[in-house]
């Protein structure tokens, strides 16, 4: 129970302070870091990395290798838990930010965190303006951001892999930037959706090869969107 507690005292006090340092930041205009570093990263990590260690729930990551080092990309992960957020946060090299639904754009000081940082709303109830937020994770791709979308569109209540969307895999396209398979295992077991009870214990993410989008045009999401998935799912039965 003592875990527990201070789990939930960390993810309040370090979220706040991690939130507010991005928010003056992004009042004060300043840009994000082209290549990486500056405040609006340390927010993501170190917010993230003081979560998991009040959590008791290190990350164990595999395949980091094979993440290109010299290009824009995109990471495309599954998604049960808000520890994948966090696990993704602290391990994944670059300037991560997340395509999120827009509702957490409006929760105070946080909303204008993640705007200020460069993370992406999306309107997943208007289908013309989720697309048009994929637009602008494009762009920011290129002012050397790298996100991280979640192709399920929401956290399985199950832990097994839900249908993909085909709206990031047409971002992808789109930006002609090639997408990094991540799985990451364990997170439901810590803490599933709707959950407040913690069992902290190794999270593992398993990083794939990354699959190339040159060439490649709008009409081609679906195959794409299968490529993906057929990867994400030989990372899985790597853990089972």
């Amino acid at each position: 129970m003592i875990r527990i507690l201070w789990y939930y005292v960390v993810l309040s006090l370090s979220g706040i302070v991690h939130a507010s340092a991005a928010a003056v930041a992004g009042l004060l205009r300043v840009p994000l870091r082209r290549g990486g570093g500056g405040v609006y990263d340390w927010a993501g990590t170190g917010w993230a990395r003081d979560v998991l260690s009040a959590a008791g729930t290190p990350v164990i990551a595999e395949g980091l290798e094979n993440i290109p080092r010299d290009q824009p990309l995109i990471y495309a992960s599954n998604h049960s838990s808000m520890f994948d957020i966090w696990a993704l946060f602290a391990t994944l090299p670059g300037s991560v930010r997340f395509v999120a639904k827009k509702e957490l754009f409006k929760i105070p000081l946080l909303g204008r965190a993640m705007r200020a940082a460069g993370h992406i709303p999306i309107d997943r109830e208007a289908r013309k303006k989720a697309f048009e937020a994929y637009e602008e994770a494009a762009r920011t791709i290129k002012r050397g951001v790298t996100p991280v979308v979640f192709p399920e569109g929401t956290r399985s209540r199950t832990g097994e892999l839900l249908p993909f969307k085909n709206a990031p895999f047409a971002l992808a396209i789109a930006a002609q930037v090639p997408i990094v398979p991540v799985y990451v295992h364990q997170t439901f077991a810590i803490l599933p959706k709707g959950a407040w009870r913690l069992r902290p214990r190794p999270i593992r993410l398993l990083i794939g090869q990354p699959i190339s989008t040159a060439g490649r045009r709008p009409e081609d999401r679906e195959r794409l969107r299968d490529e993906v998935r057929a990867a994400m799912v030989a990372l899985q039965s790597k853990v089972r």
